[in-house]
């Protein structure tokens, strides 16, 4: 869908570089993260992709064709949620949406959207009343009523409640199911291992690490597991090599006589990948 390369931009009154020559690709149907810590380039990059800014030096391809090559025909297929919610207001929620469908030659029926995320009985209410994960619910649905191939997304769960939450990724895994690309970024670790098919982490600009949520596990975790069981009143752990499992007479032992509480594999957490590889905690 999209191959960047070496993707360099300089906002006019900064000293350095915000984007250092990256490089990297969106598969057509895949979920790719963007993630890394505030600061570092993201929501840069995804301006950058969705033509808000320009004067960047690189190349970027969009479906083989430089990007730079299409006009406006190129917003009818993209969707763009943006982290916080902007909508007129003063108008209802339908009115909203009518607003923006005007905006496109072709658009999907958004009632039926509007009930999927729990928002048509307040269709007709001002926005102004809604609460903020209302509001998100209803960006939601701007971003994704031109039917796009391609959708943008920058935290599109954060401030849900879980049950809003779940039925919003369900409808982004439907959407890939279809045959849709997301680029998405959050700093929900949780919603990118249930996601996304790729992630690249930024940090200072660069990307750092790419691969998929569970090569990256695999990569930075240790190859053990930790067993946590019962003797008499105390609960002990002990702590076996993967490689050896099978042959491990005390692993063995333990299962057979001792009473078992727990049993994890070492992988390392997404949390923990992104605080090792981009230098700094997830709240900095």
């Amino acid at each position: 869908m999209y191959q960047i390369n070496n993707l360099t931009f300089k906002y006019p009154k900064s000293a350095e570089n915000t984007i250092k020559g990256i490089s990297f690709e969106i598969k057509e149907g895949e979920i790719f993260g963007l993630l890394g810590p505030s600061g570092v380039g993201k929501s840069t990059t995804q301006k950058i992709l969705t033509k808000l800014l320009a004067n960047y030096e690189g190349e970027i391809l969009y479906k083989g064709e430089d990007l730079k090559s299409y006009g406006k025909s190129y917003y009818e297929e993209i969707g763009v949620g943006f982290e916080m919610p902007v909508h007129f207001s003063k108008l209802t929620a339908a009115e909203n949406i009518n607003f923006f469908k005007k905006l496109y030659k072709s658009t999907i029926d958004t009632d039926e959207l509007l009930k999927r995320v729990g928002l048509y009985e307040d269709r007709h209410k001002r926005v102004s009343e809604f609460s903020k994960g209302m509001k998100i619910r209803l960006n939601f649905v701007r971003a994704m009523l031109n039917n796009p191939k391609m959708l943008f997304l920058d935290e599109p769960t954060n401030g849900l409640d879980p049950h809003n939450a779940r039925i919003i990724k369900e409808i982004i895994k439907e959407y890939r199911e279809e045959g849709g690309t997301v680029l998405l970024t959050t700093h929900l670790m949780n919603d990118v291992d249930e996601l996304c098919d790729r992630v690249a982490f930024m940090a200072n600009g660069e990307i750092v690490e790419m691969d998929s949520p569970k090569n990256l596990k695999l990569k930075y975790g240790e190859r053990r597991v930790e067993v946590e069981y019962r003797e008499g009143e105390e609960i002990k752990k002990e702590s076996f090599s993967l490689d050896t499992l099978k042959y491990d007479y005390n692993f063995i032992n333990l299962i057979k006589t001792r009473e078992i509480l727990t049993i994890h594999s070492k992988e390392m957490t997404l949390d923990d990948i992104f605080i090792e590889v981009t230098g700094v905690k997830k709240n900095e």
